[in-house]
């Protein structure tokens, strides 16, 4: 069957349309704090959506009929036209004039990993800072699943797409029709970022850092307007405990969400993962919070000065609001945390390979996948003892089919394989051991702080042009879940059949 380009490249320029709307928003944003690059945006947004719009009326009359190969491409593709025209509000406001430099800020907004190459964000124009946060938000539950929403306007069914976008193993759906699942779980998403910013706001932060936090915290993203992240609040608990909750919330399954709003908790106390996700949360937090309170090489008084609500609460925030970040790939910081003693520094490092939920925004390799793999593990052993006994995976109290553990195990191989290719890819650029790994590890799981020279109180802009580039290759194929970009680059996907 014969590849429906027609289709594909209507909805690339459907995407186009979208970015160039969410441009002018920004534009919007900046004539009202009057910042002085409001024509420069406004500029950016007219000519991503005239782009949009002549490439949608030069496809108008393709076959309204989507398969799984043209999803694959619209999502991988898509996610890089995305980033190729995101980078014009950077670019033509000089605020990052290197196109490579400015690609990577977008790229890594729109996969929602949070590295910057910016080294004094607080400069940065505010209507430019917002289209930074804007391209997380975007990014955050999938620009696709965005564009299935309206699909039915243009007669087109958005399964394939769906099922190509939505991150994790799992598949549960919200409602028989895709469309309608698209437009529950942005209803979900966007009534998060509205109670998030509400209430930093009246904890304190501006309405403009609330915002654009808020969309940095529901697409487990990480950019801030802060050179400081949310350190800058060390003085604020209450701002960071704010944090935490959405970004827990963010990291969970969206499709919980959408039960506990409909009264049915029963199912997320009965959901496997999330039980799982919760304990990795809380166990890690306290291994943390007990060494920063008790090594006497990890001072409490230069996390934060002046102390605020004691050394004992100090440590645990900090140890919870680093676990969750890391564990949810968002990035926040609010210490240094390659400074918490070499155990911590490897017990991140370790955090960096778990992941959120299926069905969040987070990254990583995903807590489902982990809980599938122990499970097929220990079963392993009684298969071991009884070699002729059928004894299946359970998930949920269900079966799970052989071939999706294949698949996770196939997953989770090839992700391991990335890492380490990664690494070598960037050791051949001279940079040492530490930050070679942390790079690896951090651009596949869409994290943002690494170790070593790009560790948390730093930031990319030292990186090689051509390292830059192959990170965001690694941030592309980790936010898409590896097998939606690599399987275009094996030669049967695109044989005509």
């Amino acid at each position: 069957m014969k590849l429906n380009y027609k289709i594909i490249f209507h909805f690339l320029g459907l995407l186009l349309l979208f970015n160039g709307g969410f441009m002018l928003l920004s534009a919007l944003i900046s004539f009202i704090y009057k910042d002085g690059v409001t024509f420069q945006i406004s500029l950016a947004g007219i000519v991503t959506s005239v782009v949009g719009v002549v490439v949608m009326l030069l496809t108008r009359s393709h076959k309204k009929e989507i398969n799984k190969r043209e999803g694959y491409i619209v999502v991988a593709f898509g996610w890089v036209i995305m980033s190729l025209s995101g980078t014009l509000p950077y670019v033509l406001t000089d605020s990052i004039p290197n196109f490579t430099n400015a690609f990577f800020e977008t790229i890594s907004g729109y996969t929602t990993t949070g590295a910057t190459i910016l080294n004094d964000i607080e400069v940065i124009p505010k209507g430019v800072l917002f289209w930074r946060s804007t391209t997380h938000w975007i990014g955050g539950m999938g620009i696709i699943v965005l564009a299935i929403a309206i699909l039915p306007l243009l007669g087109i069914g958005g399964m394939q797409l769906f099922a190509a976008e939505a991150p994790g193993p799992s598949g549960d759906k919200l409602h028989p029709r895709i469309t309608d699942t698209a437009k529950r779980l942005w209803l979900i998403y966007f009534g998060y970022t509205i109670a998030e910013t509400l209430l930093l706001n009246l904890a304190g932060m501006s309405f403009f850092d609330a915002v654009n936090h808020s969309m940095a915290t529901l697409s487990t993203g990480g950019f801030s307007t802060k050179n400081a992240s949310v350190a800058y609040w060390n003085h604020q608990p209450i701002i960071q405990y704010i944090i935490v909750l959405f970004m827990f919330l963010a990291g969970s399954n969206f499709v919980l969400s959408y039960f506990a709003f409909k009264g049915k908790i029963q199912k997320i106390i009965h959901d496997e993962e999330f039980k799982l996700y919760f304990k990795f949360v809380l166990v890690f937090t306290i291994i943390a919070a007990l060494i920063i309170y008790f090594r006497a090489d990890v001072s409490i008084s230069s996390i934060e000065h002046p102390m605020v609500w004691g050394e004992a609460e100090s440590a645990f925030r900090h140890a919870l609001f680093q676990v969750l970040s890391v564990v949810t790939t968002t990035g926040f910081i609010t210490a240094d945390y390659t400074l918490w003693t070499p155990f911590l520094v490897v017990f991140f490092f370790g955090l960096m390979f778990l992941g959120g939920s299926a069905g969040s925004t987070a990254g990583g390799v995903k807590v489902v996948r982990h809980l599938i793999l122990i499970k097929n593990g220990f079963l392993e052993f009684k298969r071991t003892l009884h070699p002729n006994a059928i004894v299946p995976v359970r998930y949920n109290n269900k079966a799970i089919n052989r071939f999706i553990v294949f698949n996770i195990l196939a997953f989770f191989i090839l992700y391991m394989i990335s890492f380490i290719i990664g690494a070598l890819v960037f050791s051949m650029f001279q940079i040492d051991f530490q930050s070679s790994v942390g790079l690896s590890a951090s651009s596949l799981g869409n994290i943002g702080p690494a170790l070593g020279n790009f560790g948390p109180v730093n930031n990319y802009s030292a990186l090689p042009p051509l390292a830059k580039w192959w990170s965001s290759f690694l941030m592309l194929i980790g936010r898409l879940e590896l097998f939606t970009v690599l399987i275009l680059f094996t030669p049967f996907f695109w044989r005509n059949r």
